[in-house]
């Protein structure tokens, strides 16, 4: 993916197809004329002519005398696609592969991807730093693992179509999509009634839309409900596994059912008091807010090619829902 020791002509024309993904050319739309591109970019006039006949013959571009040049194909929205999936590593510290919700997530895109006939690479980043050089190359990025602290602004930058995985962030120009888990806590609570039970719900102490949303929608379906519920919430972090907190609520609170954000070293522990357990889960075959990875990945990829066109489809918001598993 690096193009610096490529010819000079076959730079330019991966120049200016990553100008033109950036500033959201479609076809149809009117591209600079060759002195323009010799005034932003380091290359000779003989070259941007070369560069514009080798389009113009390709049938890229079209040029018409007095009227200026037309992008006529956007090869960057065409047949085969370089779709990349990156995480958040100051979140995923021990790495995705030690993350069961994460291994069955990446593992279900990139079945999606390469059925489908496309590329698919995996990388990471951090909340300060991200592979800006190597997103340019790709045609979609879909992130996961963004928090407030993360830089979003660099995002900006980059020529590829941005995707947000698993979380919502207002005021930026990507598709994020989320789960709604709120028709599977529903469920979870009209199963349990007329009896009034202690609810414990482990709310994530990573920071995010998501999480704040999913706990508000848990609290509602648990108003919701004719008989009034018992419903205690703390603050744990699953990715960490410290457990000290947990143990102590265990043993005061004493709850009939455990659900959340949970660690997969705490199972043992909590199936020992005997609560019912619904962790969230792809995949799941156990109790759990379920979803099925195949499904929801197809759904973010339909989507995803729907807009290799736009460098930026704009603000969306696009919900698939969890299932609840007794």
């Amino acid at each position: 993916m690096n193009i610096e020791l490529s010819p000079r002509h076959l730079q330019l024309r991966d120049t200016l197809f990553r100008r033109w993904k950036t500033n959201g050319v479609k076809i149809g739309d009117k591209i600079e004329s060759q002195n323009e591109i010799v005034k932003f970019c380091d290359f000779s006039l003989i070259t941007v002519i070369k560069t514009l006949k080798d389009l113009e013959s390709e049938g890229v571009i079209r040029r018409q005398v007095g009227k200026g040049s037309f992008l006529m194909k956007a090869p960057w929205t065409e047949a085969h696609h370089r779709i990349g999936f990156f995480y958040n590593r100051d979140i995923v510290g021990g790495g995705i592969f030690n993350n069961d919700f994460y291994t069955k997530l990446v593992v279900a895109f990139e079945k999606g991807v390469v059925s489908d006939g496309h590329e698919f690479i995996m990388g990471s980043f951090t909340n300060k730093s991200m592979p800006i050089h190597l997103w340019d190359a790709l045609d979609v990025v879909v992130l996961t693992g963004i928090t407030p602290q993360t830089n979003t602004e660099i995002l900006a930058e980059t020529s590829s179509q941005i995707a947000i995985m698993d979380l919502v962030l207002d005021g930026l120009p990507y598709h994020a999509y989320r789960i709604n888990f709120e028709p599977a806590f529903q469920a979870m609570f009209r199963k349990n009634e007329p009896s009034k039970l202690k609810y414990l719900y482990l709310n994530s102490a990573i920071t995010s839309s998501e999480q704040a949303a999913r706990l508000a929608a848990f609290k509602r379906a648990c108003e919701s409900c004719s008989t009034a519920q018992n419903l205690r919430v703390i603050t744990v972090n699953q990715e960490s596994g410290d457990a000290d907190k947990l143990e102590s609520v265990l043993a005061s609170f004493k709850p009939d059912v455990v659900a959340g954000y949970m660690h997969y070293s705490w199972m043992p522990m909590i199936n020992g008091t005997g609560a019912k357990v619904y962790p969230y889960a792809l995949d799941g075959n156990k109790s759990s807010f379920n979803v099925n990875s195949s499904e929801w990945m197809q759904y973010v990829l339909s989507d995803l090619y729907a807009n290799l066109e736009e460098r930026r489809p704009g603000a969306k918001i696009l919900s698939f829902p969890a299932t609840f598993r007794p």
